[in-house]
């Protein structure tokens, strides 16, 4: 009788804790991952920069289509559960680039994202990633940024806003208002008039994208990837691109999570080893290789995205994209118009660029920025030639600067 009573209590009190847990980590998720109008607004604030590459990557390459996008939109849904911000997944820039100008093969792609992710789970879990933290001065991280605030804006001015003529500047004109005027606020985010008005853009003018909408499940196969793909991906896909990931992925993506959510104690080891974490599981499933961004969350920011939820929302977009667009060509995938893209982007490249504001009261650090930003524009391989440039400038900075400061 008294060890029925005993497992009667057990029971009741596992009931009891199974109740309390579930609680617990539902009032978690509320807190990390909202749902509203400024968080579906801040989802769209990454876009412009994220659907042109994959569109490029899936054209160039043998890659499934709909593989590609919802492992892309899964591996959003789970960085905004971890973090509960804005911390949005990107196509690696450095990668995308090489695979579009060089038609690099699938199993390639797959070999170097984990040749990638091996590589900086070694930096992260032997401490050097945070070693270098430490090193690099914040008016080099700030010169990353600013570099590439200027990228995405003359890329939006460039290429994006004038790619459909005088239709496509007039739309871009009214969205840029819609954005300066609408910009913080909380009633009407600027970002669902925007993407609204770009909808309508392709309803005028691109309707064959929205008449090939048809639904399709994909086909998750383990991919092949033999140990020559592996090599041959470290040499011709992750050299190039790790500058690029310390630089902007990691260091720069850890500077704007302590400037915009400084109570959440986001650390480079973090965000390191969610990086790694995801290049080693995206190639398995047939995924492209990824990153964080300080980029991606400054666009979801500056559109209203407080929380886990811009990023969850924007993952649901590019699985929906892989469920009902996987059918058609890769081009189909383009239901934002670019000069539309091209707004977003240039508020996510503003965003950027005013972050220096912190240091530009002290002359000799905004000189640092401007230098790391000059060669990350200008040169090839300029961020990590900006990088090197700036912090032997900031540690020699008494000798380069005393006299005239």
């Amino acid at each position: 009788m008294a060890v029925r009573i005993c497992h009667k209590h057990l029971n009741f009190a596992l009931f009891i804790y199974l109740i309390y847990f579930r609680v617990v980590m539902l009032e978690l998720l509320k807190s990390r991952i909202k749902f509203n109008r400024n968080e579906l607004s801040g989802a769209f604030g990454d876009i412009g920069t994220d659907l042109p590459l994959i569109i490029g990557m899936l054209l160039a390459t043998d890659l499934e289509i709909s593989n590609t996008l919802i492992v892309f939109g899964v591996l959003q849904m789970l960085t905004a559960v971890i973090y509960g911000i804005p911390m949005p997944v990107q196509p690696l820039k450095a990668v995308a680039l090489i695979v579009i100008t060089q038609n690099i093969s699938a199993d390639v792609i797959w070999g170097g994202g984990l040749a990638i992710g091996l590589f900086m789970l070694i930096l992260s879990l032997t401490g050097l990633l945070t070693w270098l933290s430490r090193v690099i001065p914040k008016a080099v991280i700030r010169g990353i940024q600013l570099g590439l605030g200027l990228q995405l804006c003359l890329l939006a001015i460039k290429d994006y806003i004038p790619s459909d003529g005088y239709i496509g500047f007039i739309f871009a004109a009214v969205a840029f208002t819609i954005g300066m005027i609408l910009l913080g606020n909380k009633k009407y985010p600027p970002a669902i008039f925007i993407i609204l008005l770009g909808l309508i853009y392709t309803a005028a003018f691109n309707f064959e994208i929205l008449a090939g909408i048809g639904f399709s499940l994909p086909t998750f196969t383990m991919p092949d990837i033999k140990s020559q793909s592996i090599i041959t991906g470290f040499i011709v896909l992750a050299l190039p691109q790790i500058p690029l990931s310390l630089g902007n992925s990691i260091f720069a993506t850890n500077q704007i999570a302590k400037d915009y959510f400084p109570e959440k104690k986001i650390t480079v080891k973090k965000i390191g080893i969610t990086y790694s974490v995801m290049n080693l599981l995206a190639p398995l499933l047939g995924g492209i290789p990824v990153c964080h961004g300080s980029g991606g969350i400054a666009g979801h920011y500056t559109f209203g995205g407080r929380t886990g939820g811009s990023a969850f929302i924007y993952g649901l977009i590019f699985i929906g994209l892989g469920l009902f667009f996987s059918g058609n060509t890769p081009e189909s995938l383009m239901l934002f118009p670019k000069p539309i893209l091209g707004v977003i982007l240039l508020f996510e490249g503003f965003a950027l660029i005013v972050l220096i504001k912190d240091i530009a009261s002290e002359k000799s650090l905004l000189l640092i920025s401007i230098v790391v930003a000059i060669c990350a524009v200008g040169l090839p391989g300029g961020y990590i030639i900006g990088m090197i440039t700036g912090i032997l400038i900031y540690y020699f900075r008494e000798k380069i600067f005393l006299s005239k400061y």
